[in-house]
């Protein structure tokens, strides 16, 4: 007799998967960011900064998939810490800029080992780590 296809079964979801490999590629990160002071999140914002300064809180939650509930706190913590100043858009007083301070930019070369270290935990073939980036990359655009 087949087996009947248990829609409810973990191991039938795609999203628990997902769930527990982003949790545990995550820890991962924690013994390079803990030097840093940083967090998983607040490490992928600065990356989103070094990339693109000064913008508006808005774009940046958007493009981090945050919400400001999420973010505002966030950026208060980096902003207490020195690496970030937030500051009102002369052009839209409702819109709020990030900027890295120099803290925050010189916090980038202490950054720079943090993925490949992390990449050497996960120990998966480069052209595999590209497949699966580019997978969920298509699976967010999917989702948005």
């Amino acid at each position: 007799m087949p087996v009947e296809f248990d829609p409810l079964a973990l191991e039938n979801q795609l999203c628990f998967p997902l769930y527990a490999a982003s949790k545990e590629l995550t820890r991962r990160y924690k013994p390079f960011l803990d030097p840093l002071g940083l967090t998983y999140t607040q490490y992928v914002t600065m990356m989103a900064l070094w990339e693109q300064d000064h913008v508006p809180v808005k774009d940046l939650g958007k493009r981090l998939y945050l919400d400001s509930a999420t973010l505002t706190p966030l950026l208060k913590r980096l902003e207490s810490r020195g690496y970030v100043q937030r500051q009102r858009s002369q052009v839209d007083e409702r819109s709020v800029i990030i900027s890295l301070t120099d803290e925050g930019r010189a916090l980038h070369d202490r950054a720079i080992d943090v993925p490949r270290c992390v990449g050497d935990c996960v120990n998966m073939a480069p052209e595999d780590a590209l497949k699966l980036k580019q997978l969920l990359e298509d699976l967010l655009a999917k989702l948005a």
